[in-house]
């Protein structure tokens, strides 16, 4: 339901410019559009004011079109992100098996089922991410386990996953400190921190991957432009071929895994 005939828009453009937001005329609107009535509108205001979020705030993110439950507590999807989904489709065939794994809101594998009918698994180790990701996973048959990495997934899965989505923290620990107050205050520690060199828990996931990976399977993963030299290294130490892409506009890399061929 929309508010706007009865919020007082330009109050809360006013408000929200005061309070450092670039984007306060949008982000007003979308206020407006997402709240129930007038008072939690206000409310609404009040917590952006504040410094919380805006897809806490509104209890969503749209990402490649689709609409993402996010709540408080669970990493908000990025767009530049949306270019690791756009690579994944161009392998990714209908009914092919694909695994989100530390998937968050879950909004990389529902953008994927969004465009390809793919039989879904998502996997994550904190509960609350687990708990919004079958809210947006399960409309689209997916099936979201708890667990560290590959452990919480159906052994029933072992060398069947065509497509292996492991968007995975990367910023290096001592890094954490420069990050936007956004995400350095409000998202949990743990979907950002990737240890000394940022590459911890994808050294993890690549060690384990091609026991899970299907004969010529495909591993997705974002890194930051100065690391993907040695994120491409640390997934062929481990027996996958592997490049990098990049998308210059949204600022966005991704290092491609490929499972040789049995």
């Amino acid at each position: 339901m929309s508010v706007s005939s009865s919020f007082e828009i330009s109050d809360a453009v006013a408000r929200l410019r005061a309070a450092g937001c670039v984007f306060a005329e949008d982000e007003a609107a979308l206020i407006a559009s997402t709240a129930r009535d007038q008072a939690e509108a206000v409310v609404m205001v009040d917590r952006r004011v504040a410094g919380l979020p805006l897809e806490y705030v509104l209890g969503w993110a749209s990402f490649r079109g689709v609409r993402i439950a996010v709540d408080p507590g669970v990493f908000i999807p990025r767009r530049r992100t949306e270019f690791l989904v756009e690579e994944a489709l161009r392998v990714t065939a209908p009914g092919a098996v694909v695994v989100d794994l530390g998937c968050g809101s879950g909004a990389l594998g529902a953008a994927v089922a969004a465009e390809r009918k793919v039989e879904l698994y998502a996997a994550d180790i904190e509960l609350a991410a687990v708990a919004c990701a079958r809210r947006n996973l399960v409309p689209w048959g997916g099936a979201v386990y708890q667990g560290d990495l590959f452990a919480a997934l159906p052994i029933e899965l072992k060398g069947r996953v065509d497509v292996l989505l492991a968007n995975v923290p990367y910023v290096p620990t001592n890094e954490i400190r420069l990050l936007p107050p956004e995400a350095r205050l409000y998202e949990p520690h743990v979907t950002l921190d990737g240890g000394p060199d940022g590459l911890a828990t994808l050294r993890r996931v690549a060690a384990a991957a091609p026991d899970w990976l299907a004969s010529g399977a495909h591993l997705f993963t974002e890194i930051s432009e100065h690391q993907a030299p040695l994120a491409r290294a640390v997934l062929q130490e481990h027996g996958l071929t592997a490049h990098i892409t990049s998308d210059d506009d949204l600022g966005a890399n991704v290092v491609v895994g490929t499972q040789p061929p049995a």
